[in-house]
């Protein structure tokens, strides 16, 4: 059984830093693109970032450009996001989703999704 598991979030005041993971069991997702979307209270889920399998490529939302970065430990079989300059705008449920062919913005390439860490910026 594929399981996601994100960790990390919290509630943090603007400017500050968190720095989200996703471990991954089940099965190996280091021939796979992941990536992770957000969803803000009353909106749809939008997507963040990705990363190609090699960790060679990525892909950033611009409202998140400059200030996120994902990476990502094949051997864990784990990817994280590190979020720098948090703005309210940014408080949302956070998801990790894996098992995607290529680095892709739409959800439906995603196979795998986990449940989900909530970040709350307060202003």
């Amino acid at each position: 059984q594929v399981q996601l598991v994100e960790s990390g979030g919290g509630l943090v005041q603007a400017g500050a830093s968190l720095r989200l993971s996703c471990a991954a069991s089940g099965r190996t997702f280091s021939s796979y693109a992941m990536g992770w979307f957000r969803q803000a209270p009353g909106k749809r889920r939008e997507f963040v970032t990705t990363i190609s399998w090699s960790a060679g490529n990525t892909y950033y939302a611009d409202s998140v450009k400059g200030r996120f970065t994902i990476s990502r430990d094949n051997a864990k079989n784990t990817v994280y996001l590190q979020m720098n300059s948090l703005q309210s705008e940014d408080t949302a449920v956070y998801y990790c989703a894996a098992g995607a062919p290529r680095i892709s913005g739409r959800e439906s390439d995603y196979r795998y999704w986990g449940q989900g860490t909530q970040v709350t910026v307060s202003s």
